[in-house]
Order: structure tokens, then C-alpha cells, then sequence
């Protein structure tokens, strides 16, 4: 049974209303887009940050630890969760300058449009559903499809602007085609490996809608039963015991 609480360096995620609770490859995808983030040339001397399906906040937060100029507006459609990543925001030091929206994105309307919009999305919608609703709704594309997703994100990003999804690997193929109908290149590509051993289980991707080559990485979490050089690099900052 999992933790109803994860404790980070520089924040505590609750999670004992979160349908899904905090995972390695979120926690590796926050650190990877947060880098993103920090690297990124954008015009305003605040980046404006979008966080779609929220859930209990944890990206959000990993975002405004690495970005301390990032003003990030975090979107949830269910109630609880809403609630809990609100209390877990509100009991960060970047509580200024982060909020949470419990609304469905598909009618949320912002003043203007974002520099970086990062999403772990609910994307199982061909494999088994569980017994939960609330799973249901984290895990399968019911409330929103990837079509609607895509379609939210081209209407909410600026054109400068870039965007990060997490997905499973067999889904990557899919959503690129998808996203280049959206005039989306993506511009880079991190393929998660759980070990040299392992096929790929994750794709970490970065899209924007300049066209340019593809760089594409791979990151293996653990070699020799410890974590690899890169695992650490991204999450020392962020995991307790790195």
C-alpha cells in the first residue's frame, strides 16, 4: 500500500486522495522538464507555466524548485485531488507564485497563453480499467482524449512556446502523429529504460512548433541494482536520499 505522504528535499507531497500517487517516472519527467524550463529562452522575465492534470501537485512543485521566476498555474478536474495539490502547494515556499485551477481544461480560459505547458496525462485507455472511478479518471483517457489534449495545449501555448508529455512507450507513435497535425515538431525525445536489460517503458517528449531535427536520448534508471549517474543527476536535488 503506498505512502499517503512523500517526502522531498524542499516539499512534502500528501497524497491520500490522489488517485495516483507519486511514481519514478513522474518524479524523473518533473526533474527532466524543470531542466527544460531552467534552459529555455523566453521573451518575459517570468515564465508563465501550465500544468495539465495536476493531481497532487508534484510537477508543479518540481517546476518552481528548479525555476525561480516560474509563475505556475496547475489545472485539476477532480475535486479531491484539486484539493489535496492545493494544500500541497499552499505548504510550499512557492506558494506565491503557484495555483491550482479545479476546473476541466477543455473549457478553462486563461488571460494569456503560456511559455511551457507540462502534462503527465491519463493515456491507458486501451488497456484493463480498475474498480476506482477516481483511477479510472487519472488513468484512462475518459474525461480527455489525446485529441482534446493536443487541441487545449495549441490553444493555451504561446508560438514560441514548447510543451512536455509523458507517455508509455507503445503510445509515442500515436501521439506524434497526432501532434504533427497539430503543427507540433518534437524536438526531443527520452526513451526510460528500468535497466540495460529492459525494453523502454516511458517516453519523455518535448514538442514545440518550430520544425527542427530530433534529439533523441535514452535514460536507464538503475545498472548493477543502483541507480545510474544520469537517474541521480536529475533527482539529487529533489530525492532525500541522492
Amino acid at each position: 500500500m503506498a505512502n499517503n505522504y512523500f517526502q522531498f528535499k524542499q516539499f512534502l507531497i500528501h497524497q491520500r486522495y490522489a488517485a495516483m500517487k507519486v511514481t519514478t517516472d513522474a518524479c524523473l519527467f518533473g526533474a527532466w522538464a524543470a531542466s527544460k524550463i531552467e534552459h529555455g529562452e523566453w521573451g518575459s522575465i517570468h515564465k508563465t507555466v501550465l500544468d495539465i492534470g495536476t493531481g497532487t501537485g508534484l510537477l508543479t512543485l518540481m517546476l518552481a524548485q528548479k525555476n525561480p521566476s516560474a509563475l505556475i498555474d496547475a489545472v485539476e478536474i477532480e475535486v479531491e485531488a484539486a484539493k489535496e495539490a492545493a494544500d500541497n502547494l499552499g505548504k510550499s515556499v512557492w506558494q506565491d507564485r503557484t495555483k491550482v485551477i479545479n476546473e476541466d481544461i477543455l473549457s478553462y480560459k486563461s488571460n494569456e497563453q503560456y511559455d511551457f505547458i507540462i502534462t503527465n496525462p491519463p493515456f491507458f485507455d486501451n488497456d484493463l480499467k480498475s474498480d476506482s472511478n477516481q483511477r479510472n479518471l487519472a488513468m484512462h483517457s475518459e474525461a480527455l482524449s489525446l485529441d482534446e489534449l493536443l487541441g487545449s495545449i495549441k490553444r493555451l501555448l504561446k508560438a514560441d512556446g514548447q510543451f512536455a508529455i509523458l507517455l508509455p512507450t507503445h503510445r509515442f507513435i500515436e501521439f506524434e502523429k497526432k501532434a504533427l497535425a497539430e503543427e507540433f515538431h518534437l524536438k526531443e525525445k527520452v526513451l526510460v529504460k528500468q535497466t540495460p536489460k529492459h525494453t523502454g517503458f516511458r517516453s519523455m517528449l518535448l514538442f514545440g512548433f518550430e520544425k527542427v531535427v530530433t534529439l533523441e536520448k535514452q535514460l536507464i534508471i538503475k545498472e548493477n541494482e543502483a541507480y545510474t549517474v544520469d537517474f541521480i543527476a536529475l533527482l539529487k536535488d529533489y530525492y532525500l536520499y541522492l
